[in-house]
């Protein structure tokens, strides 16, 4: 990357993040719901430990993944209706470039919260120590894989008025690898076992996201626009 390009990108990063602390909303309820929709379990299934510990890892993905789709749509949705969007595909500047920018936005006001939040929801539901630090390392390789792959389905139907229900059903199966993997992972590491192999896994995956994604999204956003 060009000096010229990582100044852009650098730029534009700046600029999101600052659109999303003033914005705060678009990035704290998925972390309310998150918290929220973890705590109602004990609550549902009763609070005895050794059931909430077995399917704690479970919980505490799913809940991730439903939290970090409910932000998915501020990727773009506002840049297409100020026509931010347009003028950034207009640009000298390469456009996928720009949108890893934007798609590292989001990962860092939602995935990174969601990590950060997930020991105290682990402690919530009875996971041990060791189990809490493979769900956070679980959690900081499928969060970017989560960004990654939604920013698809945000550019397909950025253009549509309601395009949520729409952006759901093309992204969850999408989903499903880094969730079982994720899940997984915690799981087996609670057992006893090596989960080096679900986290090689996992990361193949985010090597994967990262190189293909960001092209299938900005040709995504040209047809769109």
């Amino acid at each position: 990357m060009s000096n010229t390009n990582f100044h852009a990108f650098k730029t534009l990063v700046r600029r999101d993040f600052t659109l999303a602390m003033r914005n705060r909303s678009e990035w704290t309820n998925p972390l309310f719901f998150f918290f929220l929709a973890c705590s109602l379990f004990p609550l549902g299934i009763g609070p005895e430990p050794n059931t909430l510990e077995r399917i704690a890892p479970g919980i505490i993905w799913v809940t991730a993944l439903l939290a970090a789709m409910l932000s998915l749509e501020s990727i773009f949705r506002s840049d297409f209706e100020d026509g931010s969007l347009e003028q950034l595909v207009l640009s000298p500047y390469p456009f996928t470039v720009l949108v890893y920018a934007k798609i590292l936005v989001h990962w860092l006001v939602t995935g990174i919260p969601l990590m950060l939040l997930s020991p105290l929801l682990g402690l919530i539901l009875h996971m041990p120590a060791d189990g809490i630090g493979l769900l956070m390392l679980s959690l900081l390789i499928g969060t970017p894989v989560l960004s990654l792959i939604g920013s698809i389905g945000v550019a397909l139907t950025v253009g549509l008025k309601r395009g949520g229900m729409l952006l759901s059903l093309l992204i969850l199966p999408l989903y499903i690898p880094v969730l079982i993997f994720g899940a997984g992972a915690v799981d087996i590491g609670l057992g006893g076992l090596d989960a080096s192999g679900h986290f090689l896994l996992m990361g193949a995956i985010l090597i994967m996201a990262f190189t293909l994604a960001p092209l299938a999204t900005a040709a995504s956003l040209r047809v769109s626009i």
